[in-house]
């Protein structure tokens, strides 16, 4: 039996669902309590329309999470397009560290959600572009060879802990993402 074909969306519901999206990052940002009619308001659009989009606060997070981390892996093959190795590196690291502020309030939802990363289909591919970012690294000599993207992974998740709140969040990011960097550097 073939699957139904699914129905093109229109372009208006495209575009609502991209304005709650953005509005959602936004809000979610500056507080991981916002209200889902709150972002709707913000968004422009009715609470129903919304909920037709994303049935849950959690559909929602995990949409923004997925966009966001496709980003992220998509980011890493260009930086190495435009930058030499050790500089896409840490400039892919410190787009890791902006999400990392964005992902602070929400993050037990996400971990809940993936099964503490066990069950997350992003997982794979995220670790797959920092290999690639180290990769280039070990070939040209700037970064050690050999080194487990898993681990890097490890070192990074420390991001989602730091409290954007605090006044010196930036700073703390940059300070421990250069002791990461220092960490990855060839000697």
């Amino acid at each position: 039996m073939n699957p139904q074909p699914s129905k093109p969306v229109r372009k208006d519901a495209r575009d609502n669902r991209d304005r709650i999206l953005s509005v959602a990052r936004a809000e979610l940002a500056v507080s991981a309590t916002a209200s889902l009619s709150a972002i709707a308001r913000k968004a422009g659009v009715g609470i129903g329309t919304l909920y037709r989009h994303f049935p849950t606060r959690e559909a929602l997070i995990m949409e923004l999470y997925r966009h966001d981390l496709q980003h992220l892996i998509d980011l890493a093959p260009e930086l190495l397009a435009a930058h030499p190795p050790l500089e896409a590196l840490r400039r892919w690291f410190d787009e890791v560290a902006r999400y990392g502020r964005l992902k602070f309030g929400v993050s037990e939802i996400i971990h809940a959600a993936t099964g503490g990363g066990a069950d997350d289909p992003m997982y794979g591919p995220f670790v797959h572009a920092i290999s690639v970012l180290l990769d280039a690294g070990a070939a040209d000599g700037t970064v050690k060879p050999g080194i487990d993207p898993e681990d890097v992974l490890l070192q990074l998740s420390v991001l989602w802990r730091i409290d954007p709140a605090r006044g010196d969040a930036g700073a703390r990011a940059a300070r421990i993402l250069g002791l990461i960097v220092d960490g990855l550097r060839a000697v």
